[in-house]
């Protein structure tokens, strides 16, 4: 009985611990939108050749590597 709970605890600790760092990289953790945004590549983004775009329909023209 005692072994069943010193691994139940030691379970408890460890997914604690787990959950505690995962929530810590959310927290911690700066999008990638934000970083583009801040370092002046948003005029590469809009920009962006638009002679392939989604048309009405739904259907993606092919790219022509060439």
């Amino acid at each position: 009985m005692k072994l069943e709970t010193l691994m139940l605890r030691g379970l408890f600790v460890a997914c604690l611990l787990v959950c505690t760092l995962v929530l810590g990289a959310m927290l911690s953790a700066s999008p990638q939108s934000v970083q583009l945004a801040s370092s002046g590549h948003l005029g590469m983004l809009l920009n962006a050749p638009g002679s392939c775009m989604l048309p009405p329909d739904g259907v993606v023209c092919p790219r022509l590597n060439g």
